[in-house]
């Protein structure tokens, strides 16, 4: 997991991702101030080396002297080998009520030069958007530009964050268009699509993909990453019934080609008690790759990533190799040639594989027999404390809680109990047998469901300890159990230090792959 971190506490904030030459390179905000875009580089799009920043505001009285907002980096189409990236700016004369989209140039990604030419920045138009501080909100959203490439008829479009002009003051959110006519001329269109429900359609994304094309945008009403669907690059864009890509806390998501592969980056946002109050943190967890089904919806997939970190693996093949953890007397184990029946008629128990884990991921399949409650334990104690991942097989729905003893206990509150993140997977399967796979790398905890990645969640609070399957009133067979050992590289921004816990961080370690 990336963050940014300094003398006072800092984020990240929204990130833009490029692979080129074998090299990821993060572009990101740095949180609170704003006040320039960062840069850091990574082999294995998991572990990053911050390198010479990318961009800073404007001396004062430009009009990028307040803010640097959202940026997109992309190949620049007149100039082979060369690169553009366009970023919102902010200006202090208007307190920061008017945003616009500036161009930044480069010839290899790591030195960036403001274009100050008479056609930037951009300011959205009127015609179709609001574009002055007495409509709407009194604030102009013009933000969060991405720039597409139609492969087929070469045309451009920058796309941002945009608002109609009428409608509902908080339902006018859209993403604004603009087609490039001529190198570095823009001219605006109506909006590639106004879902009419949301006050902004925050860091769009267009990735073309089978033959169909994907709108993807972050909707703050609900903190979640949703995605549209459409047949031609216009639209119109459609839902499926559920179009959430990742579950809450997942935000700001941008796509990144690598090779025949699409990627999909975001920050995850997390409440963490600084200096006696609680704030939000922001950290960069692993990207998931992004595939269509046949059906046409958009899948978030596992990164491929964590097969180059696995050092060692075993099978669990049989009842001996399992163990119990409350000692249920209702409890049973079984052997069904091949198969693994655990089940705990009346109350609770959960069945242990061998040994502790830290690092780890777990590849099952898994079906429900009968009817009751069944999930899994991660990182869990001899006395019960650990993560506890609940399953509704039948209605396709995950639930990871943080469970376990107080420290500091106190009448009735002996407990810490705290549900981190929901999210539902796609429950139609006739078979109801379900391909089950867990991966814990540090403190990012991720689940997927028949390949779908379920829930994806930043928690530090257990890092080690046992881990297994459990069942309440219920009865499950179990098969192909794979646990792998995976490899954690430290990168020097995943070290966080407080004053209160200087003595107990482990090194850093620079990992190097900077140019």
């Amino acid at each position: 997991m990336y963050a940014s971190h300094g003398f006072l506490r800092s984020d990240i904030g929204d990130v833009d991702v490029v692979y080129h030459d074998g090299r990821y390179h993060l572009f990101h905000l740095v949180l609170p101030n704003h006040d320039f875009i960062a840069h850091a580089v990574s082999k294995d799009g998991m572990t990053w080396r911050r390198v010479r920043n990318a961009l800073f505001v404007g001396d004062p009285g430009s009009w990028d002297d307040d803010m640097l907002w959202t940026m997109h980096v992309s190949p620049d189409p007149e100039q082979p080998g060369a690169w553009r990236m366009f970023y919102t700016g902010l200006s202090r004369a208007e307190y920061g009520r008017v945003q616009r989209v500036g161009l930044a140039r480069s010839e290899d990604l790591y030195t960036w030069t403001k274009d100050e030419s008479a056609g930037y920045p951009l300011e959205i138009s009127g015609a179709w958007y609001e574009s002055r501080v007495d409509e709407g909100r009194k604030w102009v959203s013009f933000r969060d530009p991405f720039f597409y490439r139609d492969a087929e008829s070469g045309a451009g479009y920058l796309l941002a964050a945009a608002r109609t002009k009428d409608g509902p003051i908080i339902r006018r959110g859209c993403v604004g268009v603009a087609r490039e006519t001529a190198p570095d001329q823009f001219e605006f269109e109506s909006p590639l699509h106004r879902p009419g429900l949301y006050d902004d359609v925050e860091v769009p994304n267009l990735i073309e993909i089978g033959g169909r094309f994907y709108l993807i945008g972050s909707i703050r009403e609900d903190t979640k990453i949703h995605y549209w669907y459409a047949d031609d690059l216009r639209g119109p864009f459609w839902n499926f019934s559920d179009n959430v890509l990742l579950p809450k806390g997942n935000y700001a998501g941008r796509i990144c080609r690598c090779g025949d592969k699409v990627l999909l980056f975001n920050f995850f946002q997390r409440p963490e008690i600084v200096n006696g109050r609680e704030v939000i943190a922001r950290l960069l967890p692993p990207p998931k790759e992004l595939v269509a089904d046949d059906r046409g919806r958009l899948i978030p997939t596992s990164f491929y990533g964590f097969d180059e970190l696995v050092r060692d693996r075993f099978r669990v093949t049989g009842p001996a190799e399992f163990s119990t953890l409350f000692r249920n007397p209702h409890a049973t184990i079984s052997d069904g040639g091949g198969e693994v029946h655990v089940s705990c008629e009346s109350g609770y128990e959960a069945f242990l594989v061998p040994g502790e884990h830290e690092n780890f991921r777990l590849r099952a399949r898994l079906q429900l027999e009968g009817i009751g409650k069944c999930g899994l334990v991660l990182r869990v104690s001899e006395e019960g404390d650990g993560y506890f991942l609940a399953l509704d097989l039948v209605q396709g729905y995950a639930q990871l809680r943080r469970w376990g003893a107080n420290p500091n206990a106190e009448f009735e509150h002996a407990f810490n109990f705290a549900t981190l993140q929901s999210g539902s997977f796609l429950s139609h399967d006739p078979r109801k047998i379900w391909d089950i796979e867990i991966v814990a790398h540090g403190s990012y905890l991720e689940f997927s469901m028949n390949g779908q990645v379920t829930l994806c969640v930043a928690d530090e609070t257990y890092g080690c300890g046992r881990l297994g399957f459990y069942t309440e009133s219920a009865k499950i067979r179990l098969e192909d159990i794979t646990v792998e050992t995976l490899h954690r590289a430290m990168a020097e921004e995943e070290t966080v230090y407080t004053s209160t816990r200087h003595s107990d961080m482990p090194s850093a370690r620079e990992i190097p792959i900077g140019p």
